[in-house]
């Protein structure tokens, strides 16, 4: 496993297992399979719904806490200083654990945005009591970051955004990273049916002696996202994490980049 440093010398691994529309039914054999796989990356939110079954299964493993990386978010409903504060305490309840590796505000208030700033004070706060290793946000544009800047103490360590080949997110991307914070990037294949079939991305494949889903991954991973695809198939969980014994070459990272159409495959 690769890792990326965070801002305040916290490691996070760069390749996690996404649990978006995990059913509850499926949440144990899922959990299990990316932990018997080798993921120690779990990326959660309060909206996805299945938060209480995985804490059943973190419950039970046999992986030490500290071996694990945690992330969950704060939803919409749930912004605002107080509430923020109670969401966090039901998310540790329902994950069955004592403090969390990552906490993000999953989306930035359309009606409000001065409730997202209450957030991100109620985030320094769990991180002071050191509650969270680690605070930052999610699907934030770089003037929304900055009216964070403007008003916090602590800056984002984090900023969790769509990216795959028909998104690169180059100037969001470069402006994280210029200061100081880690890009994530959901949707990391793109749902998979319409960039797995790139005549790019299949002619790499087989350069590489690799399967499309895998180049891509290392693609994200080579342009320094930290990434956590989804799948409910037992053999596409291995083979997502399948991606530690290659690189891609400097110049097919740059015809992936080309593949661009910022093309936004979830909602703007």
């Amino acid at each position: 496993m690769e890792n990326q440093t965070l801002s305040n010398g916290v490691t996070i691994p760069m390749m996690g297992f996404g649990t978006y529309l995990i059913d509850k039914a499926d949440v144990k054999d899922m959990m299990q399979t990316a932990l018997d796989a080798g993921y120690r990356h779990f990326d959660f939110a309060e909206i996805y719904g299945n938060q209480a079954e995985i804490g059943d299964v973190l419950s039970q493993t046999d992986v030490a806490r500290e071996d694990l990386f945690l992330t969950s978010k704060v939803w919409n409903t749930d912004q605002g200083y107080e509430s923020t504060l109670k969401a966090f305490d039901k998310a540790i309840n329902d994950l069955q654990v004592d403090y969390l590796d990552l906490y993000l505000i999953h989306w930035p208030n359309e009606d409000n945005f001065q409730l997202s700033l209450d957030t991100w004070k109620a985030l320094e706060t769990l991180y002071k009591q050191k509650k969270v290793r680690a605070i930052g946000v999610s699907n934030f544009s770089e003037d929304q970051l900055k009216q964070v800047f403007d008003m916090a103490e602590i800056k984002p360590m984090v900023n969790q955004i769509e990216r795959h080949p028909y998104k690169t997110q180059a100037e969001l991307g470069a402006f994280d990273t210029a200061n100081g914070i880690v890009n994530e990037g959901y949707s990391p294949i793109g749902h998979g049916h319409l960039i797995l079939e790139d005549p790019v991305i299949v002619e790499l494949a087989d350069k590489y002696g690799k399967t499309p889903a895998q180049v891509v991954l290392r693609w994200q991973i080579d342009t320094d996202f930290v990434v956590f695809p989804k799948s409910s198939k037992p053999a596409r969980i291995k083979e997502n994490i399948d991606i530690f014994d290659f690189k891609l070459d400097a110049d097919d990272i740059k015809k992936i980049n080309a593949l661009d159409q910022d093309k936004h495959l979830n909602y703007d």
